[in-house]
């Protein structure tokens, strides 16, 4: 289990993925950037917040949503925008480290209440060694990239397997802590946002199929392709790919294959 923050790694960047951030249809960075803009902005203008004007603000960025959520069941936090004036991190607008201290916690005026939002903690923390929470902490500055790549578990794990394979073991923290390597490893996350396999299915979301408040799993039809399953297909799915041909296939699992070799060649 990782201990190392994910939520708030440093002055970089953050996710924001439990506050429903990725809970939207059609959209892409581009456009969450703006949501978060116009609520940050909006949310800087209220004064002193009271329980009055932060229900006002919410019932505002309601009206000023995006159509249409992939899960419903995924509740998407109306106080989620960015910390920072570059607008590199996102986060709780509410949060008590941003106020007086003499204001009570004001997340008790959000949905999920101050005492849940201050304890929970992803699948992530437990999932990801400190190796790959490291990796993805010490590579990716984006934090559009950054949340989309530390909350896919498959991918992560998928992508050290497949290095600790070659390499014969595990990179250590002071490798993977080297330029090179980060810069590889940069390439290698980038897949999630310029993957050329991408499927345009509406509701898919890396492996996953949404469908209102259901979801399930993505399967690649290798036997319709021809081809025995590929190694990769957990980095595959993740990357929610389709493909037409057995030469599409191939070519995806050359790109990654590259991209997976330029990282093990810098750890050497």
């Amino acid at each position: 289990m990782t201990t190392r923050s994910l939520c708030q790694p440093d002055a970089q960047k953050s996710c924001g993925a439990c506050c429903g951030l990725y809970n939207y249809r059609g959209t892409n960075r581009e456009r969450l950037e703006a949501m978060l803009r116009r609520r940050t902005e909006a949310f800087s203008l209220l004064g002193k917040p009271d329980p009055e004007k932060l229900g006002s603000f919410s019932r505002w960025v309601r009206s000023q949503e995006p159509d249409g959520k992939l899960l419903e069941t995924i509740y998407n936090c109306e106080f989620l925008g960015f910390l920072d004036p570059g607008a590199r991190k996102v986060g709780c607008l509410l949060h008590p480290a941003r106020h007086p201290a003499e204001l009570d916690d004001l997340r008790a005026c959000s949905f999920y209440g101050a005492e849940l939002c201050a304890g929970h903690l992803c699948l992530s923390y437990q999932k990801l060694t400190p190796e790959e929470s490291f990796c993805v902490i010490r590579s990716l500055d984006d934090w559009y990239l950054y949340g989309i790549c530390i909350t896919d578990i498959d991918l992560c794990k998928a992508f050290f397997r497949e290095v600790s394979s070659r390499l014969g073991g595990q990179p250590s923290l002071a490798v993977l802590a080297r330029e090179e390597v980060c810069r590889a490893a940069r390439s290698f996350f980038a897949l999630k946002i310029d993957w050329p396999f991408r499927t345009g299915e509406d509701g898919r979301f890396g492996k996953y199929c949404l469908t209102e408040d259901e979801y399930r799993e993505a399967r690649i039809p290798y036997r319709d392709l021809g081809v025995r399953p590929s190694r990769y297909d957990t980095i595959l799915l993740s990357l929610a790919s389709r493909f037409s041909s057995a030469d599409e296939l191939a070519a995806a699992e050359a790109l990654v294959d590259r991209r997976v070799a330029a990282f093990v060649r810098a750890c050497g």
